[in-house]
């Protein structure tokens, strides 16, 4: 036995505007004051640990105004949970037991443990997103250096200019339709691309637009790193490196499921491949925000050694923040928490920038409380829907949610949402203006 407490934490808290969109509540007693429906329990069950509740879970609701997708809903599941005294290692050792035993007594299949780590950066090299399905290869290469120097320009002055060149090889894709490649190509520029540059081999011939301008060397490297063969289509993204890695990621699923449509490539729901992604940036820069913000929230420790980076470089600091992802999907996520007051603070105040009178208004109770003194603590939260979506063979989380709401967040049965009345307004000190 765990030993974990289960404890019911409040849907009703303050807005504290750091993480995904809130859904606001006003109050009718605190006229023009509104609670947020919350997120997850996260500044709950910290304060948990502060109070001396070592191990605690809950089955949790949490809400996001998010836009929906097939494992997305706006109101959601969670399989909650917090420890004290606790580190990385005894997170992974924890939960890869839980699942085994999950999976074991729903499916009867033995899961092996323990499950490999990837960082962050392999994952965004290798699979171009950071949940890679392991289950089929088609990885991702890069010829940044190979390109510096060549005459296909738009290639050159991306390599030179910071950017990266990647490329895929879909193994018996030759014979895509020019409908299909269309596809793939408006996919692509839905992720910022300006076009997809690609090649057939085909009749023994490259074919493309693009291979008029690559010397022999070039064409050589590309044959001996990605193997090409009669059959194969070769697809490229010259961008700035995250860029060129999620528009090349989406491209390899796309591929690998036109390779499955033609019976080219086998891809089992039953292959369970579980793996840890781990080494997760700690903070990203936000251009139009010209700030730094928090890559998953702003309560995750540094890892230790990169801490000193928080005031020189904090794009170098990594964080103690893991996934655990299943064949393309993120199953869950946690990491260990910042419990020291001065840490959490300057991160707040001089790597987020966040105003100190703003730090106080929403974190100030969490501050105070690590004064008196704070347990290492670290947590998880699981995806319950997504869990069980996976366990029953689907990909939708709506096929497993009793009254899930439609793409558009409507609820077709009970047609909501709905106007309400001038009298319910008035009662909560809203005037509703319509945009023209």
């Amino acid at each position: 036995m765990q030993e974990f407490i289960e404890v019911e934490t409040p849907a009703l808290f303050k807005s504290t505007p750091e993480g995904a969109r809130e859904y606001l509540v006003p109050s009718r007693i605190h006229a023009g004051q509104f609670y947020a429906l919350s997120q997850s329990p996260q500044q709950f069950k910290q304060i948990l640990m502060v109070a001396g509740v070592e191990k605690y879970f809950q089955i949790a609701r949490c809400f996001r105004d998010e836009d929906l997708r097939s494992d997305r809903q706006m109101e959601f599941t969670q399989v909650d949970v917090e420890a004290s005294f606790i580190d990385r290692e005894g997170i992974y050792s924890l939960f890869e037991g839980m699942l085994k035993k999950v999976w074991k007594d729903v499916l009867g299949h033995d899961l092996p443990t323990p499950f490999p780590r990837m960082p962050y950066i392999d994952a965004m090299n290798r699979y171009g997103v950071d949940k890679p399905d392991v289950r089929f290869g088609m990885e991702l290469v890069d010829f940044t250096e190979l390109f510096k120097t060549s005459a296909f320009k738009v290639f050159a002055s991306t390599a030179t200019g910071g950017g990266a060149i990647k490329a895929i090889n879909a193994k018996g894709l030759a014979d895509l339709t020019q409908g299909e490649i269309k596809a793939l190509e408006e996919i692509a520029k839905s992720l910022g691309a300006k076009g997809l540059a690609f090649i057939k081999v085909e009749g023994g011939e490259w074919k493309s637009p693009i291979v008029k301008f690559f010397s022999d060397a070039e064409k050589a490297a590309l044959t001996a790193q990605l193997g090409l063969a009669e059959g194969d289509m070769l697809f490229f993204a010259a961008a700035p490196w995250e860029k060129a890695c999620a528009i090349l990621g989406r491209i390899r699923l796309e591929a690998a499921a036109l390779l499955q449509k033609r019976g080219k490539l086998t891809i089992r729901a039953d292959d369970w491949q579980f793996l840890w992604v781990v080494d997760f940036p700690l903070m990203s820069y936000d251009e139009a925000e010209n700030r730094y913000v928090a890559t998953h929230h702003p309560f995750t420790a540094p890892v230790a050694e990169d801490a000193a980076y928080l005031d020189t470089d904090p794009k170098k600091v990594r964080g103690q923040h893991y996934d655990v992802v299943l064949n393309g999907m993120e199953l869950g996520g946690g990491s260990i928490r910042i419990h020291q007051p001065a840490l959490q603070k300057k991160v707040f105040e001089d790597v987020l920038k966040i105003p100190a009178d703003v730090v106080e208004s929403r974190f100030g109770y969490m501050l105070k409380a690590f004064t008196y003194g704070a347990p290492p603590h670290g947590g998880i939260a699981f995806g319950l829907d997504r869990m069980v979506a996976l366990l029953c063979g689907t990909t939708s989380i709506r096929d497993v949610i009793a009254f899930p709401k439609t793409q558009k967040g409507q609820d077709l049965m009970a047609q909501s949402p709905t106007p309400v009345t001038a009298k319910q307004l008035k009662e909560l000190h809203i005037n509703i203006v319509m945009p023209e």
